[in-house]
C-alpha cells in the first residue's frame, strides 16, 4: 500500500513537470531598426494541444530588458498555465519608452512591439491572431508603453493594463532618457504632450479597449494614475482602477500581475 502511494505521488509529480509552462528565448528581427531583438515567450502547459491561445504582451520598465519579468517573477509561468494564455516579454532597450523616436530613427519600438513582434508571434505560435486574442500590460515605463501602444493601435489589442505606469511624462523633463527619444521638453512641449498617455485618452474609441490601471498608494507615480482615472471617468471611458498599499518595486508588481491576469483572462473568456 505504501509503495503504491509513493508511486502515485511520483507519477503525479512527473506528469506535473511534463505539463508545466515552457519558457523560450527567441530571436526576432526588426526591419524598421534593422537588428535582431530577443524576447521571452512563455507557453502554457497545454500548448501541445491543437487549440490556439490568446497572448499577453508583458512590458518591462526603465532599466530592464526582455528577461526581467521571468527572472524577477518566475511565478508568471504559473499564470500562463492557470489562465491558458501565452505570455510574451519584449525588449524595450532599457529606456525606449516604446516610442518611435522622432529624434533618432534607430529607435522604433512602437513599430517593433505593436507590429513586427505581433506578426512574428502570430506566425510562429498557435495564437488567436486577432484583436480579441491580444492584450498588453506592463510596469512603470512598461505601464506607460502598454497604454500608449494600445491607444495608438486599437485594431491590434483588445485589452490593456498598467501597473505603476508613468502615464504622464511631462513632469520629468530630465528623467529616464525621455528627452533623447523625443527631444527636450523646452524645445518640443507639444511633442511631450502628444506622447503622454494622460493626454491621449481622447483617442480611445467607445468600447474599443478593456482597461485596467493600478498603482501603489506610496508610489511616486500614484497621483498621476489617480488623475488618469479621474480623466477616464470624466470622459465616460469604462475601466478598472485599483490601488493598494505599495511602492515602486518588484514586491508590488509580483502581486499586481496576478490581478492583471484575472482581468485579462476575463476579457479573453467573455462572450461576444
Amino acid at each position: 500500500m505504501k509503495n503504491s502511494f509513493l508511486i502515485a505521488i511520483c507519477l503525479f509529480l512527473f506528469s506535473h513537470v511534463l505539463s508545466a509552462a515552457e519558457v523560450d528565448t527567441v530571436l526576432t528581427f526588426s526591419r524598421s531598426m534593422n537588428k535582431t531583438i530577443k524576447a521571452v515567450v512563455i507557453k502554457p502547459d497545454s500548448y501541445k494541444t491543437g487549440k490556439t491561445f490568446p497572448v499577453v504582451y508583458l512590458l518591462h520598465g526603465a532599466g530592464g530588458n526582455y528577461a526581467e519579468w521571468a527572472k524577477k517573477v518566475p511565478g508568471i509561468k504559473n499564470l500562463a498555465d492557470q489562465y491558458q494564455f501565452i505570455i510574451v516579454c519584449p525588449d524595450g532597450n532599457v529606456t525606449s519608452w516604446y516610442f518611435d523616436s522622432p529624434v533618432d530613427p534607430a529607435w522604433k519600438y512602437e513599430t517593433y512591439v505593436a507590429k513586427e513582434l505581433v506578426s512574428y508571434i502570430d506566425e510562429h505560435y498557435k495564437t488567436i491572431a486577432e484583436k480579441k486574442g491580444r492584450a498588453i500590460t506592463g510596469l512603470s515605463m512598461g505601464g506607460h508603453g502598454a497604454l500608449y501602444l494600445a491607444i495608438k493601435h486599437q485594431d491590434v489589442y483588445g485589452a490593456v493594463g498598467s501597473m505603476s505606469g508613468g502615464v504622464d511624462i511631462k513632469p520629468f523633463p530630465n528623467g529616464w532618457n525621455i528627452s533623447k527619444r523625443l527631444g527636450t521638453q523646452d524645445e518640443f512641449p507639444e511633442r511631450w504632450k502628444q506622447n503622454s498617455v494622460i493626454d491621449m485618452i481622447y483617442r480611445i474609441k467607445p468600447g474599443s479597449l478593456a482597461i485596467a490601471i493600478e498603482c501603489g498608494t506610496e508610489d511616486f507615480f500614484y497621483k498621476m494614475n489617480v488623475r488618469l482615472h479621474d480623466e477616464l471617468l470624466y470622459n465616460n471611458i469604462p475601466h478598472d482602477f485599483a490601488t493598494r498599499p505599495g511602492v515602486h518595486n518588484w514586491d508590488y508588481w509580483a502581486n499586481a500581475i496576478k490581478f492583471q491576469s484575472v482581468f485579462l483572462s476575463n476579457y479573453f473568456n467573455a462572450k461576444p
